[in-house]
C-alpha cells in the first residue's frame, strides 16, 4: 500500500494547506471530511503562513540584491584606494612627498605595498584612515596633492560603499528576524495539516482503495509507492 508523506518544503505546505482551503469552500459542510472548528483553524492560519513565507522571501532576495550591490561597490572601492596608494607611493618615490608623510594616512608599516584591502571591513578601516589622513596632510599643508585618483573621488566611492554595506547588514538583520518568525509558524503549520490529514483518513476509513486515495488527495495529502510496490505494479501491467 501506498504511504502517505508529510511535506517537507514551505511551498509544499502551503499547496497543502491551500488545497484544504479549497475543499472547505466547495464542499458543504456537512461533506467536509474535517471538523469546521479544523476549518476556521485553517482559515485563519493559512493566510498568517503565507505572508510569513512572502515575507520571508522577498526579504532575502531584497538581502541578495543588496549583496551584489556591496560586491560592485567594495570592487570599485578597493580599486580606487589601491590607486591611490600607488600614486602616494610614486610620489614619493619621485621626491614630492616625504616618506614620513606615510604615518598621516596609517601607511608608516606597509612601505611601498598596497596594505592588505581584502575584507569588506579593512576595506571600511583603511578607507577612512586614507581619506582622512590625506584631508588632514593637505590641510597642514602637505606638498603635492593627488589628483587620479583625487581623495574626493576615493571619499563619494567610500561613502556608496559604507551605505552599501550598512544596508546590507540592516537586511541580513531583517533575514534573522522574518526567518525566526517563519520557523515558529511552520511549526504551526506543520501540526495544522497533521491535524487535517488525520482527520480526513479517520472520516474515510482504510484507505484500502484508489478512490478512496483520490478523495483524500483532493485534500491535499500525499502518497507514495514504496519502490518494490511500484515494481510489482508495473510487472503487474505487462501481464
Amino acid at each position: 500500500m501506498p504511504y502517505r508523506r508529510l511535506p517537507n518544503t514551505d511551498q509544499a505546505r502551503l499547496r497543502a494547506l491551500k488545497a484544504a482551503v479549497d475543499r472547505v469552500g466547495s464542499v458543504p459542510p456537512a461533506e467536509l471530511l474535517f471538523s469546521q472548528k479544523t476549518a476556521l483553524e485553517l482559515e485563519s492560519f493559512l493566510p498568517l503562513f503565507d505572508q510569513s513565507l512572502r515575507q520571508c522571501l522577498e526579504s532575502r532576495d531584497r538581502q541578495i540584491a543588496a549583496s551584489k550591490q556591496v560586491a560592485e561597490s567594495g570592487k570599485t572601492l578597493r580599486l580606487f584606494l589601491s590607486h591611490f596608494v600607488q600614486v602616494f607611493n610614486m610620489c614619493i618615490a619621485r621626491g614630492e612627498i616625504k616618506p614620513e608623510e606615510r604615518k598621516t594616512l596609517g601607511l608608516q608599516d606597509c612601505g611601498n605595498s598596497v596594505p592588505d584591502l581584502a575584507t569588506d571591513k579593512a576595506l571600511i578601516e583603511w578607507g577612512k584612515l586614507i581619506v582622512e589622513g590625506e584631508e588632514r596632510r593637505i590641510a597642514e599643508g602637505g606638498r603635492c596633492r593627488i589628483y587620479n585618483p583625487s581623495i574626493a573621488l576615493v571619499k563619494v566611492k567610500l561613502q556608496v560603499f559604507e551605505e552599501n554595506y550598512n544596508a546590507h547588514k540592516d537586511f541580513l538583520l531583517t533575514v534573522q528576524k522574518f526567518k525566526e518568525r517563519l520557523d515558529e509558524i511552520r511549526e504551526r503549520a506543520d501540526e495544522m495539516i497533521l491535524k487535517i490529514w488525520n482527520e480526513v483518513e479517520e472520516t474515510v476509513g482504510p484507505i484500502d482503495t484508489n478512490e478512496k486515495r483520490d478523495l483524500c488527495q483532493s485534500y491535499g495529502l500525499v502518497y507514495f509507492y514504496r519502490p518494490q510496490e511500484r515494481q510489482r505494479d508495473f510487472l503487474l501491467g505487462q501481464i
